[in-house]
């Protein structure tokens, strides 16, 4: 059963998106639960979560134990290293381990939405890639993040063309969930937000 021909079964029907009041990490574990939930039932293989430190991609993992997952695989994206700057990484060595000894797949890559074109910016005032993006925070900056990660998912072949659900958030944590059909950066407008599964309702 897919996400596609499961709602071509349903059509007309009435789908749960979860609403937050406000955008924030104080809603990561419902972000979470509503993300499995949605791969459960659409028997959707991938999850892929955006996390900074950590804090998210070890909360996912801990639901995967309570719950007994093991049929999905966690693909975890963080920062670009150099993000803020200085060469590294906001995640420690220590929590990347952790989560690889968990079973789930850390990818550091170029964030497609922070590249060459944020250099450009900063230096002409203005980039096309940052239309797209600010174009994309029009439903939330966890919408933003859950394309981007999909294409870095995609770009370093994690992924395949198979639906994906997405889970990234607001500054720290999680608020946003969408099932994604994916694509690579080159072919960002193939890419497809087939469903928001979560979301803040101001942010």
């Amino acid at each position: 059963m897919s996400f596609l021909s499961e709602c071509n079964k349903d059509q007309g029907k009435e789908g749960k998106v979860v609403l937050f009041k406000r955008a924030g990490r104080k809603n990561t574990l419902k972000t979470l639960e509503a993300a499995f939930d949605c791969a459960k039932k659409y028997n959707i293989a991938r999850i892929v979560v955006a996390s900074t430190y950590g804090d998210t991609a070890l909360k996912a993992v801990e639901l995967m134990e309570e719950r007994d997952i093991d049929w999905c695989r966690l693909v975890v994206v963080t920062h670009n290293f150099g993000f803020k700057g200085e060469p590294g990484l906001e995640m420690t060595h220590e929590t990347r381990d952790i989560l690889l000894e968990k079973g789930a797949v850390v990818h550091t890559g170029t964030m497609p939405f922070r590249t060459i074109g944020t250099a450009i910016r900063e230096t002409m005032g203005y980039s096309q890639q940052d239309l797209i993006a600010n174009t994309l925070r029009l439903l939330g900056q966890g919408v933003k993040v859950c394309v981007e990660i999909a294409l870095m998912a995609f770009d370093a072949g994690l992924i395949d063309q198979q639906d994906i659900v997405t889970v990234a958030g607001t500054g720290r944590g999680a608020d946003t969930a969408c099932i994604i059909n994916p694509a690579p950066s080159n072919r960002l407008f193939n890419l497809k937000i087939r469903q928001i599964v979560a979301k803040p309702l101001d942010w």
